[in-house]
């Protein structure tokens, strides 16, 4: 839903005419002086536009035609300036208008009490307040953003993430997250309130992604003072003009002083307006990006920084591996079969609803053709059989029908549930269970009637492709640590499958903190992902910290930026977003500086030729009249921002190589083009002016 709209042309259309709007409410100056160079540019352009009604009266100082010339093409470059920033705006509203449909008013079935049995009253999912408690069963539209308290259940997120594939949501652990205006598919969950209306996590979305917090980054901020240095530097050069004019005209006897309309013109030919009219598309244009490849960023400053991470901390559970531990394999002990440990294992889990539980029945299922028996009973399984839940205090989960007992669970929970029985724990069974720990497994024994069936290889699973993509990031100059709560052995074994440069393990939200001040203290740029309460710490500390959308709320909220995919991998993409953007920027104040060295060859010679004759001899372009000139710069000066507009939004592509080649690219590309472009520009503007007597 969040990936780049794909519309008909009369979707570009209506976006392209709300933004020509958007751009003459722009003109507002409380509004222009956030950009100092568009506002000296509106500035003269009001000025113009007032000597060209003088001119009108018959008082002007150069004739109307040419004063309304300049007048037209300054606004014009106003309004372009106004209408590229309106446009990257513009998307980003488009995405947040799909959003907000995702948003319904719902009835919700508000609890007395944290049980399902509770009484409830329905209530306008409006009413709903942080704390309060709410039912939603198959079919619902989940009312409000929360913390799941009971239940396990499917839920359909695809009117947040685009993702068409369901998730499960439970209670405790890290995927107790849930989003207002998700479907629940199957099954019933319990929520408590974590935001109020207005005030959740759908909400502040569509407020980021519109753009209405979006605050400017440091190099951004630092480019504005460069931008105002150069704007005050060539306006007071061109306020000296005048006198120098008026002075040197009459000591040479000849000539005409320089008019205000041609101090106006040089004024916003010479300062750097192509960048100064695209700097805050580019910004925004950057977080753009990024909501199209489903990840929402709090500030443009979050964008900026990513393009400079050198270190990049991964959360392993739920970011490296799926989350829950899966099995993985059936070891018998020599003389049982391993159809015989499978059947044992799965009859022992169908009363154990965790994740590792569940996942024991589909591996018997899936490797050996054993279907799932019903907890009711069945004429295999006659209504007598009583189930073992599992418990954490207990450990283990089983069966027991006559003289049938089966049990499952943690080595030293049958070890003492075999001890109660006068029995001992095979040697052979230990050995299994330290091999598959030193593979950073977990092993689970299973037992029928006092005695050892064979062990259960539990183990955490990586995520697909993470391998490739760490040696992706890797390329990129970025280290990758991994941090878990895991014991050194199971992290190593971990670390190694997943191909992460480094570890931490036995990780506290203490060690976490210290180990990201660590790097900042020695000049690293650190990005984190995570997705629990214990990552909140962390996130809140790093430079650029991406909290996964199935994290709980501490998660989301300590992050600057939220990953509706969920995926870690992401990283990469919104690292080299990052650089694109700083890339981009550089790339076009580079062009606009060299512009303007150009457009010196242009306007100086026509404002001082008549009283400098020498001058001519910068006239390289050969330009018909000195009124031409100057308008030829100025058309060229809005045009050339118009021809930026697609790459400010679209940005520059970014590859991975050295600082010393991409500033020598920089050079090469634009700044020698923006040094030919201007000559290029404005000599066949001269041409067409002329061909049809516009001056």
């Amino acid at each position: 839903m969040l990936e780049q709209v794909r519309k008909p042309k009369a979707y570009r259309r209506g976006l392209y005419r709300r933004a020509a709007v958007e751009a003459v409410r722009k003109l507002d100056p409380r509004g222009m002086l956030r950009n100092p160079v568009m506002f000296v540019v509106e500035a003269g352009s009001l000025l113009t536009t007032l000597m060209w009604v003088q001119a009108l009266a018959g008082q002007g100082e150069a004739p109307a035609s040419f004063i309304g010339a300049i007048c037209i093409w300054l606004w014009f470059t106003v309004l372009f300036a106004n209408f590229s920033e309106a446009l990257a705006e513009g998307r980003g509203k488009a995405q947040a208008e799909a959003l907000r449909k995702t948003r319904q008013e719902t009835q919700a079935r508000k609890l007395r009490q944290a049980s399902r049995q509770a009484g409830y009253e329905l209530v306008s999912s409006t009413r709903l307040r942080q704390g309060d408690l709410y039912l939603v069963e198959t079919g619902d539209v989940l009312p409000a953003d929360g913390e799941v308290v009971e239940g396990i259940a499917s839920v359909d997120e695809s009117a947040v993430t685009g993702e068409s594939a369901p998730v499960i949501r439970e209670s405790g652990g890290d995927r107790s997250a849930v989003t207002g205006g998700t479907r629940i598919l199957s099954d019933w969950l319990v929520v408590r309130v974590t935001a109020s209306p207005g005030e959740g996590f759908l909400d502040r979305m569509i407020s980021l992604v519109e753009g209405a917090k979006r605050q400017r980054t440091p190099n951004e901020l630092a480019l504005s003072i460069l931008l105002s240095a150069f704007t005050i530097i060539f306006l007071v050069v061109c306020v000296t003009l005048l006198p120098f004019s008026l002075y040197s005209v009459q000591a040479a006897g000849r000539g005409a002083p320089i008019t205000i309309t041609v101090l106006t013109a040089l004024l916003v030919c010479l300062i750097p307006t192509t960048i100064g009219g695209l700097l805050s598309a580019i910004g925004i244009a950057g977080m753009d990006r990024l909501i199209q490849r489903n990840v929402i960023a709090m500030s443009g400053r979050a964008v900026e920084a990513a393009g400079d991470v050198d270190v990049l901390l991964l959360d392993k559970t739920g970011t490296i591996t799926l989350g829950n531990r899966q099995a993985f394999e059936f070891i018998p002990l020599e003389g049982v079969a391993s159809q015989e440990l499978a059947e044992a294992a799965q009859l022992a889990s169908l009363a154990d609803e965790t994740p590792e539980g569940r996942s024991i029945v589909v591996l018997a299922k899936e490797k050996y053709g054993l279907r799932g028996r019903s907890l009711a009973g069945s004429a295999e399984y006659p209504q007598g059989m009583r189930f073992i839940p599992f418990s954490a205090q207990t450990r283990l989960s089983g069966v027991d029908l006559d003289h049938l007992q089966i049990r499952k669970g943690a080595a030293d929970a049958i070890q003492a549930y075999l001890h109660t029985c006068g029995k001992e724990t095979p040697p052979e069974v230990q050995r299994a269970v330290e091999a598959i720990a030193h593979q950073g497994g977990t092993p689970l024994v299973v037992a029928r009637n006092a005695g050892v069936l064979g062990v259960i290889h539990l183990k955490d699973i990586v995520k697909g492709g993470l391998r490739e993509r760490f040696a992706q990031l890797r390329k990129m100059g970025i280290k990758t640590v991994m941090i878990t709560g895991d014991n050194p052995l199971t992290a190593a074994a971990i670390a190694a499958e997943a191909g992460v440069d480094d570890f931490l393990a036995q990780a506290t939200p203490e060690k976490k903190l210290d180990l990201i001040r660590d790097y900042q203290a020695g000049g690293r740029l650190v990005a984190m992902t995570g997705d629990g309460t214990n990552d909140a710490p962390a996130l809140a500390q790093a430079d650029v910290a991406v909290a996964m959308n199935t994290g709980t709320q501490p998660a989301r909220e300590a992050a600057n930026m939220i990953d509706l995919d969920s995926n870690p991998t992401k990283l990469i993409e919104i690292v080299e977003i990052g650089k694109q953007l700083l890339m981009t920027r550089g790339a076009l104040t580079t062009f606009s500086i060299a512009n303007d060295v150009s457009k010196y060859f242009a306007i100086i010679p026509a404002a001082f030729a008549s009283t400098y004759p020498q001058l001519g001899a910068l006239n390289v372009l050969h330009l018909a009249t000195p009124q031409s000139a100057i308008l030829s710069a100025v058309i060229f000066n809005a045009l050339i921002i118009v021809a930026l507009i697609p790459l400010a939004l679209r940005g520059v592509p970014y590859r991975p190589v050295s600082a010393a080649r991409l500033l020598g690219n920089n050079l090469l590309v634009y700044g020698l083009g923006g040094l030919i472009a201007p000559f290029v520009g404005i000599k066949l503007i001269d041409l067409i002016l002329t061909a049809l007597h516009l001056v």
